[in-house]
């Protein structure tokens, strides 16, 4: 039975959805007016593998991915680069969908925009407004945030404390310093859309109530997103949803940690950050994908080139075994040479590591355990019957490639693909013998004429791995 846990109730709960034929999910997406950095990734990657294992135990899931296409930071920059709003969307939409189809995320059912939702954020508006949670002061909407019992039931904020916090924004339109905007007035210069306060946009937080009620219902599974969404923009969230329908509006909430460069949170607005993007040049998908997933999704994680370029190394462990299976799939050799395998065991450990709130960490370990079981086996053996191969195929095409996404058996390596490799590998080794007998010109003549060729080599504590690409 997988547990999870849930921010909302701070314990881990079992998970049983609301309907037993559907899972719906909703995450929280990109405001498109940069290229994401590898923070954002983590968590877009990690929803991926929550979503995916939910596919593997049987469910079918609706998953929701909004889109922030109208907000100031899309304006400040629009008006940077002296652009029109929808020139910058339009760009920074096509490279998100870029982006997270190389980090192979498999795609939402819904991708829902801001700017395609006016009505439906009119309406949500109203009701609050209908309800006396919502004032208008001159054409700007604000939500009464003392009028809803339970604000920072989700993030364990109190009103006290929120009163006297530093950061509360001072507006003196507001009939209290906590209450946030719902629809802001039109500015000069700015986009906005025709509403019954006048012409203006709407706040952040009401559009993500309007799309998830939208395309998921009042009330759903699981809200997803990175742990400095809990508080405001999720509180806010609960509040508006539910003062507007009365209902409960998530039953389990999930967020996931900071990725840290140098013990410090990483982020646009700190200027430590690097794009999937740029990191994608130097590591396979497949690496980033690992190096998160062998770390706890709720925690902090370190972002080091050491710890990726060991994701990538350990990789070739996986790979390696990868091609020995499809040569001998290829072969179809029929024998009575039918080891003794407890395939079975392997998949209640990795089910087991998967339940236990996602540890995807020691699914991973899981799986090295199979590789390391699997190679001892065959090393051992001569002429294994094909159905050997194939049980071994079918695990890890269920658990590697389908839940994880560590692996893929369709982009594993020809027979050129492996001599290139064993090329690379050997001159690999040649400057490693060279760096040891101190014959550095020879290590960095190895190196550059590699990178001339395009193959990176990327040296770490674990050893030296390559990248091909330029």
């Amino acid at each position: 039975m997988l547990k999870l846990y849930n921010t909302l109730t701070k314990k881990v709960e079992e998970f049983i959805p609301i309907d037993p034929n559907e899972v719906r999910i909703y995450m929280c997406g990109p405001t498109v007016y940069d290229y994401f950095h590898i923070g954002n990734a983590r968590s877009f990657v990690m929803a991926d593998m929550v979503r995916r294992y939910l596919e593997y135990k049987g469910y079918n899931v609706k998953f929701v991915m909004n889109i922030t296409d109208v907000d100031d930071k899309i304006i400040k920059k629009a008006n940077e680069e002296r652009r029109s709003t929808n020139d910058v969307t339009t760009d920074y939409i096509n490279a998100f969908f870029e982006d997270i189809t190389k980090l192979k995320i498999k795609k939402a059912n819904v991708y829902p925009k801001a700017t395609e939702h006016m009505n439906e954020i009119i309406d949500i508006i109203k009701k609050l407004e209908d309800k006396s949670f919502a004032y208008n002061k001159d054409g700007n909407v604000f939500y009464d945030v003392k009028h809803f019992n339970g604000y920072g039931k989700l993030s364990g904020k109190n009103i006290e404390e929120l009163e006297v916090g530093a950061r509360i924004d001072v507006n003196e339109e507001k009939n209290d310093p906590l209450d946030f905007a719902l629809w802001k007035k039109a500015k000069e210069g700015e986009p906005y859309w025709e509403s019954p306060w006048g012409k203006g946009r709407p706040g952040w937080h009401i559009e993500c109530s309007a799309m998830s009620c939208k395309h998921l219902g009042e009330t759903f599974d699981i809200h997803a997103g990175g742990n400095d969404l809990i508080f405001p923009h999720h509180e806010n969230e609960i509040a508006q949803s539910e003062a507007a329908t009365g209902k409960p509006f998530v039953k389990y909430w999930l967020h996931f940690g900071f990725l840290n460069i140098n013990e410090e949170k990483m982020s646009k607005s700190l200027g430590n950050f690097f794009t999937a993007r740029d990191v994608l040049k130097r590591y396979s998908a497949e690496a980033i994908r690992m190096f998160f997933a062998q770390a706890y999704y709720r925690g902090p994680l370190n972002f080091t080139d050491d710890l990726l370029a060991a994701a990538e190394k350990g990789l070739e462990k996986i790979t390696n075994l990868v091609d020995k299976i499809n040569d001998e799939l290829k072969k179809n050799i029929s024998s009575d040479v039918k080891p003794e395998f407890d395939f079975k065991s392997f998949y209640q450990r990795f089910e087991e590591a998967m339940d236990e709130d996602l540890n995807t960490s020691q699914a991973v370990a899981v799986i090295f355990d199979f590789v390391k079981e699997v190679n001892r086996v065959i090393a051992s053996s001569e002429n294994i019957d094909v159905n050997f191969y194939n049980d071994v195929k079918t695990f890890l095409t269920k658990t590697a490639d389908n839940v994880l996404d560590i692996v893929d058996f369709n982009k594993t390596r020809t027979g050129d693909d492996k001599l290139v490799n064993d090329l690379i590998e050997l001159l690999i080794t040649l400057r490693t013998e060279a760096k040891k007998n101190k014959n550095y010109q020879l290590s960095d003549t190895i190196r550059d004429r590699l990178k001339e060729l395009g193959i990176v080599l990327q040296d770490s504590k674990e050893g030296t791995s390559y990248k091909i690409g330029k």
